[in-house]
């Protein structure tokens, strides 16, 4: 494979949201799930953890949980009744529709602890990010498996009831969601920000 190829099967990785019914295998899964270990991380702690959930009874009660915590927000927001069922329905289906969901959280257990806010504060930031790392090499797992696949920030709007809804451990906070499966098709991809607009070279 040469750079360019790479930077191809890079740039065309894509956000899918309808999959197939087709069941992933778990071979499968795993490689794409050990794959993301090899990401970068703070200090080598590897904080990641995923809860990954195929059991359709374990994704209609994690997706029940949310939906409660979504709703109020919804009500929060002033939203009309239909409004709030539309958009809390959609959030189920696409829960219960996935044929893989992986959620995915940061664990503090093995980061450093510091006797002050500013460097606390910090550490847990890196955990965040290292997370993110594994979250994002994810995906691009999953892409070279010819899988589709998404990322949602839902969990950290309904962290508690994510946790509690499949009893993981305290340690672990959840931080994003990734559905996946074999695509229905592939979107075109979106236009992005050119890089003179996002960079400053000094």
């Amino acid at each position: 494979m040469t750079p360019t190829d790479l930077h191809d099967f890079l740039r065309t990785r894509r956000s899918i949201r309808r999959f197939k019914p087709d069941p992933v295998p778990d071979a499968v899964i795993e490689r794409i799930l050990t794959t993301a270990t090899y990401a970068p991380s703070a200090h080598h702690r590897q904080p990641w953890r995923f809860a990954v959930l195929t059991d359709p009874a374990a994704k209609e009660k994690l997706a029940t949980a949310m939906a409660i915590e979504f709703r109020r927000d919804l009500t929060g927001d002033a939203l009309s009744e239909e409004e709030i069922n539309q958009k809390a329905n959609r959030s189920i289906d696409r829960i219960i529709g996935a044929p893989v969901v992986i959620v995915l959280c940061a664990d503090m257990s093995d980061m450093d602890a510091y006797p002050d806010e500013r460097r606390n504060k910090a550490e847990y930031s890196m955990a965040v990010q290292s997370a993110a790392n594994a979250g994002m090499q994810l995906l691009l797992a999953a892409h070279a498996e010819g899988i589709g696949s998404v990322w949602v920030c839902s969990p950290l709007f309904a962290q508690t009831s994510v946790r509690t809804a499949l009893a993981l451990p305290n340690s672990w906070e959840p931080q994003a969601m990734y559905f996946i499966g074999y695509p229905v098709g592939i979107p075109e991809p979106r236009q992005r920000k050119s890089i003179k607009e996002i960079t400053k070279t000094f």
